[in-house]
Formats: structure tokens, sequence, C-alpha cells
């Protein structure tokens, strides 16, 4: 199928798409990564005026380190973020989970800001950033203005973006201490979009009691969310099976899933606690190993 006409525009700084976007308003897309928006545009579900590439934005590349944490550009594509020691050191979930994400054509020209932007609840960087507290640090004319990840994403397909906006640099915070992180999914076939996914961290104190914890689920409701009932019983408690188990069947509670062609409500429901129980003994396991 054909995409409809729409005029290209491919801006050199992020003060043009700015201007673009504010003129143009719900008239315009950004095309980053083009994984999820060309195929809507070829089924013709999205019919763009103008469409606005940000391959060529100085400010929306780079992976830095900031205070033990990362700040990454919008535009940093999955593959290198994948392979990235920076990222691997710093945020070894971001790498775990960018393992799951499509094939090898998809991550190299995926983008971080991208699948963020786009919100698919069964995609895997926004349930990460839920659970790392990540910040979103999103520019428009008026201004920049950081979001956090908990309050960005709204429902499908849905985020906090104002329509002049472009989501520029993502920000992860230093890991603690005695922490672990896990991520986990499933799917029909390798590749293919989650049918729930499972993203943890977990900090534990001197005793192996949780000092914290965050628990993200995808896949499982209209968008991404933290189940928070499940960190609360954690908080305070040795990490044991019955412990875990108790946490697993909390988040599976939480969840809202929904029947489609690739799973029924029940099954997500399940599922969601049996992801949960691995990730959190995962998570837990290498937050002991790093205090060894």
């Amino acid at each position: 199928m054909k995409p409809p006409p729409f005029e290209y525009v491919a801006p050199d700084s992020l003060d043009e798409v700015l201007d673009v976007l504010g003129d143009a308003g719900p008239d315009a897309k950004l095309l980053a990564g083009g994984q999820s928006l060309i195929p809507l545009l070829n089924f013709r579900l999205v019919r763009p005026q103008i469409l606005i590439d940000l391959r060529l934005v100085p400010e929306l590349r780079g992976i830095d380190e900031v205070d033990g944490g990362l700040d990454l550009g919008a535009m940093s594509r999955q593959r290198a973020i994948e392979h990235d020691a920076l990222v691997t050191a710093r945020a070894p979930l971001v790498v775990e989970a960018t393992h799951h994400i499509g094939h090898l054509p998809i991550r190299t020209r995926g983008t971080l800001g991208g699948s963020l932007a786009h919100a698919d609840p069964a995609a895997e960087y926004p349930v990460v950033a839920l659970a790392i507290d990540a910040g979103l640090v999103v520019r428009g004319r008026a201004g920049s203005r950081e979001i956090p990840a908990r309050d960005f994403f709204l429902g499908y397909l849905t985020t906090a973006l104002e329509p002049d906006e472009v989501l520029v640099r993502v920000r992860i915070p230093a890991l603690r201490p005695r922490t672990g992180t896990a991520f986990a999914e499933v799917a029909r076939r390798p590749g293919d979009f989650a049918i729930a996914a499972v993203a943890v961290v977990v900090t534990l104190d001197a005793e192996s009691r949780v000092e914290s914890a965050s628990i993200a689920v995808g896949g499982a409701a209209p968008a991404p969310f933290r189940a928070a009932g499940a960190e609360a019983t954690l908080t305070g408690a040795p990490i044991e099976p019955t412990v875990i188990e108790n946490a697993a069947r909390l988040a599976a509670e939480a969840a809202e899933p929904e029947t489609d062609l690739q799973a029924t409500a029940a099954y997500r429901r399940a599922i969601c606690r049996v992801l949960v129980r691995r990730a959190l003994t995962r998570a837990a396991d290498r937050a002991i190993e790093s205090a060894a």
C-alpha cells in the first residue's frame, strides 16, 4: 500500500523543528525511526499534511553520563543503546529490554524517543521508563519541561506531550547500591509484540530485606502501569518466595487486560503473575550479587 500525499521536511536544528511543528499543529507528524509511523502511513491510518524528519537534529543525539545516571538523546538508535558500554554499566535494565525489541533491522532504525512517544502499551521502553523513574524532557515553543515517566503515559497511544512539543532527552537516575533489575516478557514468537511484559527494580538492605521496589507492567492495560500494591507489600519484607508470590498476585490483580487475537484477558493476567515472579526473583538475586 502507498501512504497518502504529504510534504516532507528534514530540519537540521531543534528550533526549526519547533517552528514547523508550531505552525502546522495537528497536521504534522514527527518521524523518528519510522518503525511504527511508516506502517500507519501505508495503511492510511494517519494522514499528516507535513512529515518532519528528526534524523538531522543534533540536539536529539548523544548518550552521556550525568551524576552516575544517564542522559540519552531521544533519537538514540535502539541498536546503539543495545551495545553501548555506558548504558550497559549504568542502566542494564534498558539493555536487557532492548534485546526483546523486534528484530535487528527494527532496532537498527528504531529510536528510544520514538518508542516512548508512540506509547504502545506492549512496547518495552515505556515499561522500563516507568520502572526506573525516568524523566522525559520535552521542548516546545514555550520552553522545556521534564515529565516524570509515571505522568507521561495517559492511555492507549496517548501521552502528556502537547501538540507543539518534541521529546528531546530521557534522563535515567543512577542505581543505588545493592540494587538489581530484571526484564521479562512473553510473546508468541521472538520479535513479536509482547503479550505482557514486566520490568522490575529492587533495592535490598544489608539484611536482604526490600528497601524499595518498583514493578512496571506492560501489555495488560491501556497504558503501562506501576503495580503500587505489589510494591508496598514488598517494602520492608524479606526477599523470599512467599513474599514474591504475594507481590506477583497483587500485580496481576491490578492489571486491566483485554482479549485480542494474541491472547485472552485471563491468559494475560496469568502471564503477568508469572512474569512478575520471575523478574522479582532475578532482580533480587542480582541485587545480592552486586553486594557480594
